[in-house]
């Protein structure tokens, strides 16, 4: 009878445990997610903005107005679409390999 009111209460305080987070650390989740967001626009913008500029320039040069542009900005759309998802896909093994590191150190700890 013991041994499980001892299990009982291992489990009740590991309980108590995971679900008092410390204000500092939601603090640090929070901006790490504006981060990441913050990340992920700048990649989406930056294809963009070069795909903008090469279409303009090109335009310029060769004197194609509006169309080597209008390509190119479609060009850098995709670009920064693609620079995304790869961002995205980074982040989340990134955020998988933490958990992960998270389950093995709390499954030595029990």
């Amino acid at each position: 009878m013991k041994k499980s009111s001892l299990d009982d209460l291992s489990a009740r305080v590991a309980k108590a445990r995971k679900e008092m987070v410390p204000e500092e650390k939601r603090r640090l989740n929070e901006s790490h997610a504006y981060g990441m967001a913050m990340r992920l626009v700048a990649e989406l913008l930056s294809g963009l903005i070069v795909g903008l500029m090469i279409g303009w320039f090109l335009d310029k040069g060769l004197g194609t107005k509006p169309w080597l542009l209008i390509i190119f900005i479609f060009l850098g759309l995709a670009a920064g679409i693609v620079n995304v998802m790869r961002a995205a896909k980074q982040i989340e093994a990134a955020e998988m390999r933490k958990r992960e590191q998270a389950d093995k150190a709390e499954g030595n700890e029990g």
